[in-house]
């Protein structure tokens, strides 16, 4: 009797979890929330768009606050969105101090396109809790704005181009591209996490704690395939809807799977695309982060320093993991790559004078839709070519 009136708590919660797609309050670093199709207060909107636009989550935890201010700056772009959730477990002053922030700095009031999130989530490591972040961002976002494709990522991210660069390179893709690395051989996971059940107590109390173990596994499961990859993913909008109010069941009877699943970011989106039959083949199977990890691996991966700065820049790609606060290679990159000055916003068309030394220096809604790519857009529109070609595209794809 008490394994069934657990189950059926267990299941319970499992449905409760989908009603974290609701969206939340928000806490807006100007006077009030406002849809964002209206762009600019005191300034008439702007006539000239871009060719694409992205919808960004930060996630944040204890400690974050710095690396955040630093992060935002370096990834802001006025065409572009962001949405930073701080976990409920990093104190009160902290959040304050991010929402202080933003709100003191008068490009972010003036565009409105930077949010957090005022009710935060309990955020538990290696939990759905994470999962359940994402998701409930991507359903804010939906609602809000338009734009065509989410990345997620962390305070420990930098980007390694500009905005203007992303922009650029991502112009000619279709917009129904999905850049989620996966596979299907799980190894050791399908013992260590596909058969155990968890409880995350992020899921139903305020107190930080690690994920629970439950004695007695389960079987793997035949109504769908299992797959895993990376946390970090670029989703298409597309994509996004399917999963948030999608027009059949598959990603909430995933979702009520994956709310007992180990580490369930690094499979959810993985096994609800690869099993999808209207979206398994629009996946690339690359999370386009630069990543390293020890030899053998450990749970996290290496911190990244001035020795790793030359292949991070060989490697093209637009984003790079995981940085320890204000690490010197930050430096490097904010000068040589962002063209960034402390305390400035990364090069681009929107804030740059084209004076001699092209820095970020002020925003006018005349250059809004301006865009100044550096070479860093070829090259990561060479790797994008390089793996949407015909031949290695349909090599990725789900199997």
């Amino acid at each position: 009797m008490g394994i069934k009136i657990f189950m059926f708590s267990f299941m319970l919660t499992s449905i409760l979890f989908i009603f974290l797609y609701i969206p939340a309050r928000l806490s807006i670093p100007i006077s009030s929330f406002r849809p964002v199709t209206n762009y600019y207060f005191n300034m008439t909107k702007p006539s000239k768009a871009y060719p694409v636009t992205f919808a960004y989550l930060i996630s944040a935890s204890k400690g974050d606050a710095g690396k955040l201010k630093r992060l935002i700056p370096a990834l802001y772009h006025p065409g572009n969105y962001y949405l930073i959730h701080m976990d409920y477990g990093a104190p009160e002053s902290e959040h304050r101090d991010v929402v202080e922030f933003l709100a003191s700095d008068p490009v972010f009031g003036k565009v409105g396109n930077v949010w957090v999130v005022g009710k935060r989530n309990l955020v538990t490591y290696r939990g759905p809790t994470m999962l359940a972040t994402t998701l409930h961002a991507m359903a804010i976002l939906l609602k809000t704005c338009r734009w065509d494709w989410f990345i997620n990522l962390s305070a420990s991210d930098y980007p390694l181009v500009t905005q203007d660069d992303l922009i650029q390179a991502f112009s000619g893709l279709p917009r129904d591209t999905n850049f989620i690395q996966h596979s299907s051989h799980l190894g050791w996971k399908l013992n260590k996490r596909g058969k155990p059940m968890i409880i995350d107590p992020g899921l139903y109390s305020l107190n930080k704690s690690e994920i629970r173990w439950v004695i007695k596994q389960r079987s793997l499961p035949t109504a769908f395939k299992l797959y895993t990859g990376s946390a970090w993913t670029v989703l298409s909008r597309s994509f996004a809807e399917y999963c948030i109010v999608g027009w059949e069941n598959l990603p909430r009877t995933l979702l009520l799977y994956y709310t007992n699943f180990v580490s369930s970011p690094e499979g959810y989106f993985q096994t609800v695309i690869c099993n999808s039959q209207d979206y398994k083949n629009t996946t690339a199977n690359h999370d386009l982060h630069y990543i390293t990890w020890d030899n053998p691996p450990k749970q996290h991966p290496r911190s990244l320093g001035l020795r790793d700065y030359r292949k991070m820049v060989l490697s093209s790609r637009p984003f790079a993991r995981k940085f320890k606060k204000n690490d010197p290679v930050l430096d490097k990159i904010d000068r040589e790559l962002l063209k960034r000055r402390r305390g400035q916003f990364s090069f681009g068309g929107w804030c740059s004078q084209r004076g001699k030394h092209k820095t970020c220096s002020a925003f006018t809604a005349e250059s809004y839709g301006v865009l100044s790519p550096g070479p860093a857009s070829r090259k990561l529109k060479a790797l994008l070519t390089k793996i949407l070609s015909k031949r290695n595209f349909r090599r990725q794809q789900c199997k």
